[in-house]
């Protein structure tokens, strides 16, 4: 029978590219994703589009208030998304998302019985967020297997992060091999309510040197001037 796994499923580049990974390792893949209080839905639209696509068994969309405690360019309306390279942590880093993500796709593995959840975290082409790093998914794990029931009575949860060690451009060529749309993607901070990505923010900036790494063309669909 075949394993049941939990996709957390942005319906950006990553995500999609680790959907495609798992239902090629043949599992059963139950995707989640989350109307957190962004300022845009469009990377939202793209995952429902995404999961009907693929023929998942299931896709839920969480709806989370993260907007209400703030502190992200975004999900807070009095800050701006940045359309220039930052220094650090960036504003538009959102506290705790990652945990709290990781944290339902936990309760509904639970629920399902299955064992094993995907994320689509990088740290090499990453924008510095702390919640995609190794030492982040290493110790999520290890709480997820004193929390939960199925970690306590020797049903290890497996916590699956596999473009983490990734350049941007091997995660496309990766994706490409198995044959994933990357035009149906979004990965703009600052993308318009129809998917036209803005080009100049670091989503937008990471995406287009991933596929200049890559050396094939850009599907990305921009606004015009961009």
């Amino acid at each position: 029978m075949a394993k049941k796994a939990i996709i957390l499923l942005s319906g950006g580049l990553d995500s999609v590219t680790v959907l495609a990974m798992a239902k090629r390792q043949g599992y059963e893949v139950y995707a989640l994703s989350f109307d957190y209080g962004q300022k845009h839905n469009a990377e939202l639209n793209a995952a429902r589009k995404i999961a009907q696509d693929y023929q998942l068994i299931e896709h839920k969309v969480i709806n989370l208030g993260l907007g209400a405690i703030g502190g992200s360019a975004l999900t807070d309306a009095a800050l701006a998304v940045p359309l220039t390279p930052q220094e650090g942590i960036p504003v538009t880093y959102v506290p705790a998302r990652n945990t709290v993500f990781l944290s339902f796709a936990l309760g509904w593995a639970e629920v399902l019985d299955a064992h094993d959840i995907f994320i689509g975290v990088n740290a090499v082409d990453y924008s510095g967020y702390p919640d995609c790093r190794p030492q982040f998914i290493e110790a999520f794990q290890a709480l997820a297997n004193v929390a939960t029931r199925a970690g306590v009575e020797g049903h290890e949860i497996k916590v699956h992060a596999p473009l983490i060690h990734m350049s941007k451009g091997e995660i496309i060529q990766q994706g490409l091999m198995l044959q994933v749309n990357y035009a149906q993607t979004v990965s703009c901070y600052a993308a318009s309510s129809g998917g036209l990505a803005c080009g100049m923010c670091d989503a937008c900036r990471l995406r287009q040197q991933g596929f200049a790494e890559a050396e094939v063309s850009d599907p990305t669909r921009y606004q015009s001037g961009a």
